[in-house]
């Protein structure tokens, strides 16, 4: 698994575990939900940005190959 993939992926689940204890308090934190929301919510367009992202090869192909 890719390196930034799995930061990612551990920012997340430390993401949500916050989430969850703070609505758990009796009178949780509007402003630190909307932001440890918002937060989880960059982490997840940034993954789909990883995982949708077109496979490229490492060198060009060359003109060579293409006619040959």
């Amino acid at each position: 698994m890719n390196d930034r993939i799995f930061r990612l992926l551990s920012r997340r689940q430390t993401l949500d575990a916050q989430l969850q204890t703070e609505l758990a308090r009796p009178r949780p934190d509007s402003i630190r939900l909307l932001r440890l929301k918002r937060l989880k919510l960059v982490v997840r367009e940034r993954l789909n940005r990883l995982w949708l992202a077109p496979i490229t090869p490492k060198s060009p192909i060359s003109a060579r190959m293409v006619t040959a």
